[in-house]
């Protein structure tokens, strides 16, 4: 049975866990471990101050509960995820973990609901900064420019978020976070560079969009930030993707903001994004030869056969069976 917290639920728990202990952990004096409450599984999450307005906690957690953690509408600060072993799903942004780190503005955030599964072992490091500290940091950064401050630090209004793909140099700084070898004033310093660093490797890709950093005439950065999250919201979801007025609404626009603005951005509607990138999951399926064609279709969505033929041949100028039997695009 599937065990639903409110954030308040969760906060009250870990404050009744107690600290738990690790003889191999040794802890400086700026640092926190909280305890994985018993009743969802075993682990810890180590917390810290590095310096004022930067805060950087990892997690090593071993799941024994399916559960849900419901989080009202809140204040948010720049945060930064990648997700090194397990995933975190929600109805409203990709799955991170695997393919998928997390980078937000500050601003509101809307309500969400975040799943975690048992028998999963969740290992992952979040960082959250104070806008200005963000602020202070992308003023060094080739790229940056006022539109996209605004656009990534905001107050009355709700923020934007990214989905960087995770690099093997994303996986390695986190896990250098959290095997830091030093310890006292030269682990925080160390840490303190190791948090800009993974910083800089997910900011890249945003900075160097220049459809974020310089938007076509009349396109808001704003509207293009969601946009992009309607994209990768698709992306994870092909197998049972929303309705465009759903997906529109969970992006923050409406259905006919979405429709045009993604024509503008990347040249596609929306179902044709969608078909694209079922078809090209479906082609990787078949060339890896572990499915048939029915359970290629089926694994990107398509209840018809011979619906998904059509779209194959269309996209790649071959019928799925001829690229089960290894005959290469005629495109």
């Amino acid at each position: 049975m599937t065990l639903t917290l409110s954030q308040t639920d969760w906060n009250e728990l870990r404050q009744q866990t107690a600290q738990p202990r690790y003889p191999s952990l040794i802890l400086d004096d700026y640092e926190v471990i909280l305890g994985l409450p018993e009743r969802l599984g075993r682990g810890y999450s180590r917390s810290m101050e590095l310096s004022p307005g930067i805060w950087l906690s990892w997690s090593d957690w071993e799941l024994h509960q399916d559960w849900l953690l419901k989080a009202p509408v809140h204040d948010h600060l720049v945060q930064s995820l990648v997700v090194l072993s397990g995933a975190i799903c929600d109805e409203v942004y990709p799955t991170l973990g695997g393919q998928r780190s997390y980078f937000s503005g500050s601003g509101i955030s809307p309500a969400y609901t975040a799943r975690y599964e048992r028998s999963h072992r969740l290992i992952l490091v979040d960082i959250h900064l104070l806008p200005k500290v963000l602020e202070e940091f992308l003023s060094g950064m080739t790229g940056c420019n006022t539109k996209l401050l605004k656009l990534l630090l905001k107050r009355n209004d709700w923020k934007v978020s990214f989905f960087p793909s995770v690099t093997l140099a994303m996986r390695q700084v986190a896990q250098q976070i959290m095997t830091a070898p030093f310890c006292g004033t030269a682990r925080r310093l160390y840490l303190q560079t190791k948090v800009f660093d993974l910083l800089e490797l997910q900011l890249q890709p945003i900075l160097a969009d220049q459809i974020l950093c310089y938007p076509p005439p009349g396109r808001k950065p704003d509207t293009i930030a969601r946009i992009y999250h309607a994209r990768e919201v698709l992306a994870s979801r092909l197998e049972n993707p929303p309705a465009l007025f759903d997906l529109a609404q969970q992006v923050g626009i409406s259905d006919r903001t979405l429709q045009r603005g993604f024509r503008d951005v990347f040249g596609t509607t929306v179902i044709g994004y969608l078909t694209q990138q079922r078809m090209k999951h479906a082609e990787q399926f078949l060339r890896a030869g572990h499915c048939t064609v029915a359970e290629a279709a089926n694994r990107v969505g398509y209840a018809h056969l011979g619906h998904f033929a059509a779209g194959f041949k269309q996209q790649f100028g071959i019928t799925p069976s001829e690229c089960l039997a290894g005959k290469h695009s005629g495109r």
